[in-house]
């Protein structure tokens, strides 16, 4: 028996693997692959330029490979959206392609993207990502893998969240968020993210220098560059220290800050 739906529209270019199914009023257009087992529910839409690999649950209403929100954009560019395996996309999600020529929207494997969230262009999300319900990723974020993105959650465009952050609900951020914190509110951090990491396996060394180069960036009263030179004094030997000390160094835009302290003091 077929596993596509006498009601669905799918155009002639488009490329799906045998055992993929597909539900009544989807509609997937010209240029599009989809991977073996994949699942496209009703009235879901998949857009030119658009790739899919095996295992996603793409849910009723989703939106995937649309084009980007982007006054500037051009619709006749060629852009991207390319997603891995083992995703579940629920209801009314919308994934927008790449904004400029050739560039790409990209997610990973693994990742929970809750009903009415929005991925926007450009946006890079790792694995093992959650977003929960309404929230929204504006252009370019990135978003480390096994990140927790809370309901109602917005972040601005070019931000970056680390690996194993935990986003409070309803957070709203215009800065880069650190590796394995807990943020919340306005651009505001409120320590590690002690149950995210216990369930990731690190290890008591790990977490132990992780405080201490929490309490240097955000304790200690200093000034980032002040932070980053006592945190490289301590030649941290865990792996997540140094990745957090790596994202400091590396943050382009001002650091999700303390309570009570702006993120423009530095």
């Amino acid at each position: 028996m077929s596993r596509i739906h006498p009601a669905a529209l799918i155009a002639p270019g488009a490329r799906l693997a045998d055992d993929v199914e597909v539900g009544p009023y989807a509609i997937i257009e010209d240029h599009v692959s989809i991977g073996s087992a994949t699942c496209i529910m009703a009235h879901a839409v998949v857009r030119p330029y658009t790739t899919i690999g095996e295992r996603n649950s793409i849910h009723m209403g989703a939106v995937i490979g649309h084009d980007p929100q982007d006054v500037a954009f051009d619709r006749g560019v060629e852009s991207y959206v390319h997603i891995g395996c083992d995703n579940i996309i629920r209801e009314y999600c919308t994934i927008h392609r790449g904004t400029r020529q050739g560039s790409a929207t990209r997610i990973g494997n693994n990742n929970f993207l809750m009903a009415v969230s929005h991925v926007g262009h450009n946006v890079h999300i790792g694995d093992g990502v959650i977003l929960a319900n309404n929230s929204a990723l504006a252009g370019y974020v990135t978003v480390g893998d096994r990140a927790f993105v809370s309901g109602g959650v917005l972040i601005h465009q070019f931000c970056s969240v680390g690996r194993l952050a935990m986003l409070s609900g309803g957070g709203r951020f215009s800065c880069n968020i650190p590796p394995f914190v807990i943020a919340l509110e306005r651009n505001a951090v409120a320590g590690l993210n002690m149950v995210g990491m216990r369930r990731a396996g690190v290890t008591p060394e790990a977490v132990r220098e992780l405080k201490e180069a929490y309490r240097l960036l955000y304790k200690a009263g200093l000034l980032r560059a002040e932070a980053i030179a006592r945190m490289q004094a301590c030649d941290f030997s865990s792996e997540e220290a140094r990745e957090f000390l790596a994202f400091v160094i590396g943050s382009e835009r001002p650091l999700v800050q303390a309570r009570g302290r702006h993120a423009d003091e530095e």
